[in-house]
């Protein structure tokens, strides 16, 4: 059915008039010494929003020297979107779509090798979301958002971003994803993808550390700790694939169209274990081994006495336990060197319970002619201090029409943009 919600029609873009405040930027003698000479002809001031995002990008200049690339790479801020998660390039090209774990999306405009843009509005003020996390397009433009516990869709939303009240399909209705009783904030940030098949693929985060035996069988019954997936309307919804403590990234390899993901690890087993996971599924109904395991092939306390089920697929990449790993893609552009093309390039948030910090990085992963994984690298970090605190946590990553990466970063609010320099 047609979702509409009544809401004040404000029209045209939203004004971030907050933006400031949340930055904690004083735009005055800094912000002066940015501009050019007074023109002869008077200029249109930016608005509120704007000058925000642009000092805000001028404050994190310095700390971008701190990232470490290959040679013939540079990272520039892209835009700023408070508390910016998922990223979503429209098929298009005309715009970028960001979702975070509050109540709001984040559109900006992009025109052909744009390197930074001021203009970011919020997407359908008038939708009342919470955790709109999980976007993804299909090739026709249809944009999907799969919230906390409801997942809408929204035709031609590049064209019609502008739209407060832009219309929306429902596709799963509110409280219908999961079960009420078991939303939470733990492992509710959804991921989605449209696949070669046309159906919609969407992560579905088990609430608990280890879930407790007597909830276990009630979650692979309806999907929780599980991809599931369904046809665009919702209809025919099943599980594709399960034993999956949390995914906050999943992507299909163009070569062979296998789904690939991410999976974060049990946490309270130590420094160094067990490790966060790269998936790779090449069928439905494959079990990925949790709670049986809490990672790699380390058992979990909880289940260590009970036989695992037959058959279980481990992962293709056992990643340093505790960074966190979360969004991924597959690389299908050019800008990049070539044997960077048909690999994955992965975000970790970085670790929260480790002695020492870890994470804090994007690592590529090479994917060979048969299919699997070759050996992970670092491709870039630097967000991580020597003295163990961030001063950014990478969450996404995503890839613009020119083939430069775009990452994503929850603890300042913004957009990177990481580019070839050397041809």
């Amino acid at each position: 059915m047609v979702l509409r919600e009544n809401a004040r029609r404000n029209g045209g873009c939203t004004l971030m008039l907050g933006a400031l405040a949340l930055f904690g930027l004083v735009l005055g003698p800094a912000w002066a010494q940015e501009t050019a000479p007074t023109p002869a002809a008077p200029e249109m001031p930016l608005d509120p929003g704007m000058a925000a995002r642009h000092a805000a990008a001028a404050r994190l200049k310095p700390n971008l020297a701190k990232i470490k690339l290959p040679p013939g790479f540079e990272i520039s801020v892209f835009t700023v979107a408070p508390g910016a998660r998922t990223i979503a390039v429209g098929p298009q090209g005309k715009a970028i779509f960001i979702g975070t774990k509050d109540e709001k999306i984040f559109v900006a405009p992009y025109r052909h090798e744009q390197t930074f843009t001021d203009e970011v509005s919020e997407f359908v003020t008038s939708a009342n979301m919470k955790m709109p996390h999980g976007l993804c397009f299909a090739p026709d433009g249809t944009l999907f958002v799969a919230e906390q516990n409801r997942i809408l869709s929204y035709a031609n939303a590049e064209w019609g971003y502008h739209d407060p009240f832009l219309p929306a399909e429902t596709v799963v209705a509110q409280g219908k994803l999961i079960p009420a009783q078991f939303e939470s904030t733990n492992h509710s940030t959804r991921v989605c993808r449209v696949g070669a098949d046309g159906k919609l693929y969407v992560s579905l985060g088990q609430p608990y550390n280890v879930p407790p035996k007597d909830k276990q069988a009630n979650f692979v019954k309806l999907g929780i700790g599980a991809i599931i997936r369904m046809n665009r309307d919702g209809s025919e919804r099943e599980i594709f694939a399960n034993g999956i403590r949390n995914s906050v990234g999943l992507d299909f390899n163009p070569a062979d169209q296998t789904l690939w993901f991410t999976d974060n690890q049990v946490d309270q087993m130590g420094d160094d274990r067990p490790p966060g996971e790269l998936n790779r599924a090449t069928a439905k109904g494959q079990n990925f081994g949790f709670p049986w395991y809490g990672g790699g092939h380390v058992r979990t306390d909880e289940y260590k006495d009970e036989a695992p089920p037959a058959g279980l697929v481990f992962p293709q990449v056992e990643m340093d336990a505790h960074a966190a790993d979360l969004g991924m893609i597959f690389y299908r552009g050019a800008q990049f060197p070539s044997d960077y093309k048909g690999g994955i390039f992965s975000a970790q948030h970085g670790s929260w319970n480790r002695t020492t910090p870890i994470g804090a990085r994007i690592m590529f992963t090479p994917v060979k002619p048969d299919g699997t994984a070759g050996k992970a690298r670092v491709f870039a970090e630097g967000w991580l201090e020597k003295d163990g605190s961030y001063w950014g946590r990478p969450v996404d990553v995503a890839e613009l029409p020119d083939g430069s990466l775009l990452v994503s970063d929850d603890y300042n609010g913004v957009i990177y943009r990481i580019a070839r320099t050397q041809q």
